[in-house]
């Protein structure tokens, strides 16, 4: 496969989870695939365990949680040459047990850094290069925690998301502030915070580019993929019943192939040229189910606060300067 001339794709948290297998879905689809990840030897080695043939990727080493990090994998995969047609968003860090928060190099909540700062900066260094492409889209994990229409998105275990005023990031989100409603830390609720945040992101970034560069930008929610490693750090009970949950009570399992295979959808077929959309495939899954666009609650379609977060983030990302 000469990557000069197939589509490419970047995909963050490609060495395991629904990064993994997203990457070997596009793969398959005779895409080139470049797995951002923290660990390099790691994605190597689950690579060639799933079956990624080497002519189809490109490992780069990417720390969302470090800005730093970001911007020197913008400059390493420019230097490639590489063409870029789509980017996938997916790489999350999930850290519910934490007593006290985890900062980033940059001072800021971890999973907050992680899981949106870093997509953030990396969507709008690589917008340039992605709106080159024919046929370009930035498609992004979300999840159905931080949708409050849906019933996952309503649990107040520890607390549903909420960004409040965004009082945390107008403090500049350095200690102690570790929350974006500024309230006291919940590492659950810091997780679906991000999450609703890169979900905003993706509708702002709809709102702002889609009619000048035609790039398609999608969040979608492929159902629970309840045995990820995102769940790694989980209490033990946790993570040995909340499968069988999904799998016999509420039906809305879904195996790591499925949901890779969900995203490569969304990424290269045909169906999924809209853009400003959120896919779903439903909460009780059954076989043969088409995906749909489905509605986002009213935090993540409130457009004077999506305005304000993008700029507050933008200030706290470096991305003005």
């Amino acid at each position: 496969m000469d990557a000069r001339t197939v589509p490419v794709v970047i995909i963050t948290g490609a060495s395991s989870g629904v990064g993994l297998w997203s990457a070997k879905a596009l793969a398959d689809r005779g895409w080139h695939v470049v797995m951002a990840c923290r660990d390099v030897a790691k994605a190597e080695a689950a690579a060639v365990a799933t079956g990624i043939p080497a002519t189809a990727r490109t490992i780069m080493p990417i720390d969302l949680g470090d800005l730093a990090s970001v911007r020197a994998f913008v400059a390493a995969f420019t230097a490639t040459g590489l063409r870029l047609d789509a980017l996938v968003c997916n790489a999350a860090v999930y850290l519910p047990r934490l007593a006290a928060p985890l900062r980033s190099p940059d001072g800021y909540e971890i999973s907050v850094a992680t899981n949106y700062f870093g997509h953030f900066l990396l969507a709008n260094l690589l917008l340039p290069r992605l709106g080159k492409a024919p046929a370009p889209r930035l498609v992004t994990l979300g999840t159905v925690t931080a949708n409050s229409e849906e019933f996952g998105g309503k649990v107040p275990i520890p607390a549903p998301a909420d960004l409040g005023d965004l009082q945390g990031l107008a403090a500049g989100f350095r200690a102690p502030v570790a929350m974006i409603d500024g309230k006291n830390f919940k590492p659950g609720k810091a997780y679906k915070d991000s999450k609703l945040c890169t979900m905003i992101m993706s509708r702002e970034l709809h709102r702002r580019f889609h009619a000048d560069t035609g790039i398609v930008f999608a969040t979608l929610y492929p159902g629970c993929v309840a045995e990820t490693p995102l769940f790694r750090h989980a209490p033990p009970l946790f993570r040995k019943i909340f499968p069988w949950f999904q799998k016999n009570i509420t039906r809305g399992y879904v195996s790591q192939p499925l949901s890779g295979e969900r995203v490569a959808q969304v990424v290269a077929d045909p169906a999924f040229t809209a853009s400003g959309v959120h896919w779903s495939w439903g909460n009780r899954q059954r076989a043969g189910r088409e995906a749909f666009s489905q509605p986002l609650s009213a935090k993540a379609n409130d457009q004077a606060r999506a305005a304000r977060l993008w700029d507050l983030t933008a200030k706290l990302t470096g991305l003005e300067a």
